[in-house]
């Protein structure tokens, strides 16, 4: 039975998780159909816009961050059984961008408008390509494990899960997060910047690079040399630069 919910909740978790992240798409990308994006929702003065989606922001960092660490894993699995500690850390997640959503509030104001049908054409490509990285890398290395269903299947078939191995698939040749790097390229190609659309395109990029680094920590001491040895001759978000730099 104690299995069963184990499975259960981590489907649940990971389709609450498609959900919101073809949310995220329409949101970041301003696009028809959604109620709530960056440039649209309920306006407010920038007094109260600003430090209100500064706080969302730092709330989304804050979680992904914490949850993620070694430490914090440690001492949250006493309270959480380890087949659904992913699974939790998806559902937080979860939550934590949905209130984004909602609690967002638009700044208007343009940055920069790109009105060329070509110019504006490259930048929702780019746009689209930035999501594609994204989902492609997560199957790179492994989809089902990053959001928790793998640990779930595994314990309702009574099975360890087997010890991580550094391999380098495809854009991981290229650089070493290439997770993040299609998360810049989503967040910042817009034909149409807005002041609220640049601060959670900063506001993230400074998360995302604090977060590599942390990361980075994390996967030296799970592997040692070999990924000191890959990170001196692969670049870590754009490809042709050099090693660690």
């Amino acid at each position: 039975m104690t299995r069963a919910f184990y499975l259960a909740y981590a489907g649940i978790a990971y389709a609450i998780f498609l959900a919101v992240f073809l949310y995220l798409i329409a949101f970041t990308g301003n696009l028809p159909g959604a109620p709530l994006t960056v440039d649209r929702g309920p306006e407010s003065p920038p007094g109260l816009a600003l430090p209100v989606n500064l706080a969302l922001i730092a709330l989304f960092g804050l979680q992904h961050s914490v949850m993620a660490r070694p430490a914090f894993k440690a001492g949250w699995t006493r309270l959480v059984p380890p087949p659904i500690e992913r699974a939790t850390f998806v559902m937080m997640t979860n939550l934590v961008l949905v209130i984004l959503f909602l609690g967002w509030h638009p700044m208007t104001a343009p940055v920069w408008t790109v009105d060329h049908p070509a110019g504006a054409a490259v930048l929702w490509g780019l746009f689209g390509l930035g999501w594609v990285i994204v989902l492609v890398s997560t199957f790179l290395i492994n989809h089902f494990e990053l959001f928790g269903l793998q640990q779930a299947w595994f314990a309702w078939r009574a099975r360890n899960n087997a010890k991580p191995v550094l391999h380098q698939p495809f854009f991981y040749k290229l650089v070493r997060h290439p997770l993040y790097a299609g998360f810049f390229l989503a967040f910042w190609a817009t034909p149409a910047m807005t002041a609220g659309h640049l601060l959670l395109a900063s506001g993230l990029s400074v998360y995302m690079l604090i977060a590599i680094r942390l990361e980075e920590r994390n996967l030296v001491d799970a592997f040692g040399a070999d990924y000191l040895a890959y990170r001196k001759t692969t670049p870590m978000l754009v490809p042709g630069t050099r090693g660690r730099a």
